[in-house]
């Protein structure tokens, strides 16, 4: 027999003090966005299908549950990403030259869960900055990033770096078609070594070798200089290793560790320049992650260097701890308006204060914590216990 009260696999209900430690995260990072000049936005839960997937590759389709509206006909998604949805707000709503700062807190849906241990329904909370293409503006959107784990209270923290750039030049100067770079992108994600080598062994080998030493690439900022000397005297890849440096020497000294990996392509099909994930004690998955993604507003029809952050806010306040909550006040059921005063002033405090009911005061089994009660003609909170 159903049971009414069961809910689907990987989706949970979220219950009084995990949403309380939810909830005043989700505060504190949206004052902390708003103080460095993000402006919040609210897209909504569902668009048409095409608008929600444009630019964003394969891997978000995958990920995106769909259905037909009723109205029109035309397939709908449920969002498993926010990001394309500020993008597009950026791009055609509010189409403001110069940068725009822009930050957003929903839940969004994933047909299936990332991981064993993951919901399918994610509380995401992010920063998007669009309209500057410099690496000024990377370092920014990852300082923000650092400052709200921080300011979480997440300790040890550890900053991945990649840059896909490096590989995308690779393979447009090497002349690699499509579907070989597909598998070339597989293999370098799973470190195939043994794959690597059996794709790359009919290339020639200026084009063979700077791929199979990309795994190589592994390590501290130093990683960086003996990436100089090893892959091909590019442009393109001399300025993605320029921009890794700078990222580098402006966030080391805000971290506990940088890590540098230059065959880290996490959103290949969707980013475009340096990516990045944050890494902390408590945690083995990623809690905050990101990257430079130009091209999404070009598909947009609005050519817009961006980059930005995204976490799930859940998984945040689990490592995050438990938040500070007052214990409630009760108050006695009277029509006295000094103890109207003093509910008042408490609650604008920021105090909780329960008015108790007939009958509720019996029902706690036990003395509540602290009350309000009159003492001296004045109405105060005690302790008791």
């Amino acid at each position: 027999m159903m049971r009414n009260w069961l809910l689907p696999e990987y989706v949970e209900d979220v219950l009084p003090a995990e949403a309380w430690r939810v909830e005043v995260l989700r505060r504190r990072l949206l004052d902390h966005f708003a103080a460095n000049g993000y402006e919040l936005v609210m897209p909504p839960l569902i668009e048409y299908l095409e608008s929600l997937l444009t630019g964003t590759g394969h891997d978000l389709d995958l990920r995106t549950f769909k259905l037909v509206d009723q109205l029109s006909g035309r397939m709908l998604g449920v969002r498993a990403d926010i990001t394309p949805q500020v993008a597009r707000i950026d791009a055609h709503l509010l189409n403001r030259p110069g940068v725009t700062r822009l930050a957003y807190c929903g839940t969004v849906l994933h047909a299936l869960p990332t991981t064993a241990s993951h919901s399918r329904e994610v509380l995401q909370i992010g920063a998007e900055l669009y309209g500057h293409g410099g690496v000024e503006s990377d370092i920014e959107i990852q300082g923000l990033m650092l400052d709200a784990l921080s300011f979480a209270g997440v300790t040890g923290m550890h900053l991945d770096l990649g840059h896909v750039g490096l590989f995308r030049a690779l393979c447009r100067t090497g002349g690699i078609d499509r579907d070989l770079e597909r598998e070339l992108f597989q293999a370098l994600q799973g470190k195939d070594l043994p794959s690597l080598r059996d794709l790359t062994a009919a290339l020639p080998a200026a084009s063979r070798e700077p791929i199979l030493r990309l795994p190589d690439l592994f390590g501290g900022a130093e990683v960086i200089s003996e990436a100089r000397k090893v892959l091909p005297d590019l442009p393109e890849i001399a300025s993605s290793l320029d921009e890794l440096q700078r990222i580098c020497d402006a966030l080391k000294s805000r971290v506990d560790a940088l890590l540098v990996d230059l065959a880290e392509l996490r959103g290949y099909h969707y980013h475009s320049g340096a990516v990045f994930a944050a890494y902390a004690t408590g945690s083995s998955n990623a809690v905050a992650q990101g990257g430079r993604y130009d091209e999404v507003g070009r598909a947009f029809g609005r050519a817009r260097p961006a980059t930005g952050f995204s976490l799930d806010l859940r998984a945040l306040a689990e490592l995050a701890g438990p938040s500070d909550k007052r214990t409630v006040i009760h108050a006695p059921a009277s029509g006295d308006p000094a103890l109207r005063e003093a509910i008042a002033r408490l609650r604008a405090q920021g105090e909780a204060v329960i008015v108790d009911l007939p009958g509720e005061r019996e029902a706690l089994g036990n003395v509540p914590l602290r009350e309000l009660v009159a003492k001296d003609g004045h109405w105060q909170v005690v302790s008791v216990g």
